[in-house]
């Protein structure tokens, strides 16, 4: 399968993606229609999951260059296996489980010990907003240590302890908190069951006040 032609165009990691609206076809439509040959339908997923795999690559990476070779990386990979996508209505999540793995392979092959970006985490979205909503007391914006932190210093201490995680506490927190991507899409990135990812999450804040109790 030939990759899309706007894989080719390296100003296109950088357009934000936007998420598709009610005028616009459904994810399991523009698979179908790319499976089928039309290029211009992968382009269009390429544009609604573009930002947030970015950012995804980037938190787990801490390296723009890098996030942005691994987005790329992972689009290619995904239009090539779109074959094999068992469900195409849940791309968004398949495409995340892409990316948050070329990006974990990516650091281990380095050999690096970079840490997830987070001087932005103390203005996270709680986890009891909209994308949250139903979730567990445990998930309350109460017991949430992200918010709880705030200057230039405690970020790197908050770095340093997210780095202490295990992977898929720090991978849940990330893209459940930080890039407010819904429960289900967070499971199927994480291959698991929603109640999984919320235990995964009540786990790591868990120990990041553990972790931070003399800071916070």
């Amino acid at each position: 399968m030939e990759p899309p032609a706007s894989q080719t165009d390296a100003d296109n990691a950088h357009r934000p993606g936007t998420h598709a609206t009610s005028a616009d076809p459904p994810d399991a439509i523009l698979v179908g229609k790319a499976l089928a040959g039309d290029r211009t339908a992968f382009d269009e997923l390429i544009k609604r999951y573009q930002r947030q795999a970015v950012a995804v690559a980037y938190r787990l990476l801490g390296n723009t260059h890098d996030a942005l070779e691994v987005t790329q990386d992972a689009f290619l990979k995904g239009y090539g296996s779109l074959a094999t996508l068992q469900k195409p209505e849940a791309f968004g999540g398949w495409l995340m489980r892409i990316v948050s793995n070329l990006s974990l392979n990516f650091r281990r092959s380095r050999k690096t010990r970079r840490q997830i970006g987070l001087d932005d985490l103390a203005s996270a979205p709680e986890a009891g907003q909209p994308d949250a909503a139903g979730a567990s007391e445990y998930m309350s914006s109460a017991g949430n240590p992200v918010r709880q932190l705030e200057g230039q210093e405690l970020g790197r201490k908050l770095k340093d302890a997210m780095a202490q995680l295990p992977e898929k506490q720090r991978l849940a927190i990330t893209m459940f908190t930080i890039e407010e991507m819904p429960q289900k899409q967070v499971a199927e990135a994480l291959d698991c069951s929603v109640e999984a990812v919320k235990w995964h999450v009540f786990q790591g804040r868990k120990r990041l006040k553990e972790i931070l109790k003399d800071y916070m």
